[in-house]
């Protein structure tokens, strides 16, 4: 039996027991009054409290719970506990639902939520970003009048076929696009876009990288091979001047292949994030003089090459890192520069910065090649860089010393007059008289 009937019990036994008492006293048509009259006052009473919560309905708050007395005073208790109970659990979804929300708006990664019939329901803001939507105007909108490439909508209507296969979609912003369908709930579908721009220019440099590689090394082995099989068919004697003119270009060509083998290295080791940078005090001026001297030899008196030393701070870095940046900076401009051409090396202070600079008055380059020039063998002119010996690497090689040690490389120049390189670094890699500023 109900909490409700037990609390109703000694009333029933109260007004059954005074029926009796009247009955047994008078007669039964009164004790027969007496009991309708003992059911229409509490029925009526009932109806008033009914009324009560019709009226309490049209606006259900925790405030505005009727009162009431006996039974219903208990009844009402309860439904305003329930009540606050519901609005304290609403609220706590709300918070859940915006928790959630703002991590799902959070995530780099766009999403779109779909109806069966590819409507939008829901979208965060990278889809906004990617596609162009808007979250409050596109609701209920096809997603194929909105996102219009062609593989798309093909993809759209055909993705049940290979769940598993995303579809690639290059925007007209350059951006590329992984975007995918996952069906969920009462056919719904999730759709999900993933920038991967960086991981296909990545996987770019790599293909580029594995064909300029074996570009590069395809044309020495090639020489060498050519001079072995001409020296073999000559037989037991070859011809002594043939022979010498045969050996020459076989060093040369392998010389060139032990600089890109060793260049190689240099940049792997640079760019493996787990050789941290071994630092020290570099006393630069004395590099910058070492430099000088052995970019006097590489010319071999081709070139006038000054030295100007504006300071003599030094820096906290590594020294056999900072010697192969500025020594490839100051034998690109030996190799680019013609002869009898100028090149300056100066090492000074610009503000709080320090700088070191190579100024050279050789062939110069456009303007639209510049930004490309620290990538891995992108060479402006093919054929003149290989017939100046180089690599296609050092400025890569340059880029990432510089990049260790917080500095950063600028580049000007117009084609026919020269350029200028300099290595700029920050004033927290500047010697003080104990050592790093930091």
């Amino acid at each position: 039996m109900s909490r409700f009937w037990l609390r109703m019990l000694p009333q029933f036994l109260l007004f059954g027991g005074v029926a009796l008492l009247v009955w047994a006293a008078v007669n039964a048509s009164y004790a027969l009054v007496f009991l309708i009259l003992a059911v229409l006052i509490p029925f009526f009473w009932m109806l008033h409290h009914l009324a009560l919560i019709d009226n309490w309905l049209d606006s259900p708050t925790v405030e505005s719970v009727p009162e009431g007395t006996g039974l219903w005073e208990g009844v009402f208790s309860r439904l305003r506990r329930l009540v606050r109970q519901r609005n304290q659990r609403q609220q706590e979804l709300e918070s859940e639902l915006r928790d959630l929300q703002q991590a799902i708006a959070a995530l780099p990664d766009a999403i779109v939520i779909l109806d069966s019939a590819d409507h939008i329901e829901w979208c965060n803001p990278m889809a906004e970003e990617y596609f162009g939507l808007d979250g409050k105007r596109d609701l209920g909108q096809q997603v194929s009048y909105l996102i219009r490439q062609p593989q798309f909508v093909d993809y759209l209507a055909d993705h049940q076929k290979s769940p598993d296969q995303p579809c690639i979609l290059k925007l007209s912003n350059e951006r590329i696009l992984s975007v995918q369908i996952i069906p969920y709930a009462d056919r719904k579908n999730l759709l999900l876009a993933r920038d991967i721009t960086r991981l296909e220019n990545v996987e770019r440099m790599r293909r580029d990288f594995v064909a300029n590689v074996s570009h590069e090394l395809r044309t020495p082995l090639t020489v060498v091979n050519g001079f072995l099989e001409t020296l073999s068919d000559m037989g037991g004697s070859p011809d002594a001047e043939m022979m010498k003119r045969s050996l020459d270009l076989m060093t040369g060509q392998t010389d060139r292949m032990k600089r890109l083998v060793e260049d190689l290295l240099t940049l792997s080791r640079l760019e493996n994030v787990e050789n941290l940078l071994s630092e020290e005090d570099v006393n630069v001026p004395a590099l910058v003089r070492q430099i000088h001297q052995d970019a006097l030899s590489l010319s071999g008196k081709n070139h006038q090459i000054e030295l100007h030393i504006e300071t003599e701070v030094g820096l906290c870095g590594n020294t056999e890192e900072l010697r192969s940046g500025f020594g490839n900076l100051v034998s690109n401009a030996i190799r680019y520069t013609p002869k009898d051409g100028k090149i300056e090396l100066t090492w000074k202070m610009e503000g709080r910065h320090a700088v070191f600079s190579v100024k050279d008055s050789g062939i110069g380059i456009e303007l639209e090649h510049i930004p490309r020039l620290t990538e891995r063998f992108y060479r402006v002119d093919r054929s003149r860089s290989r017939g100046t010996g180089g690599t296609g690497l050092g400025l890569a090689i340059v880029k990432h010393v510089l990049n260790r040690h917080q500095a950063r490389l600028e580049i000007s120049s117009k084609f026919g007059q020269g350029s200028i390189f300099r290595a700029v670094f920050p004033p927290s890699r500047l010697l003080a008289e104990a050592g790093c500023i930091r």
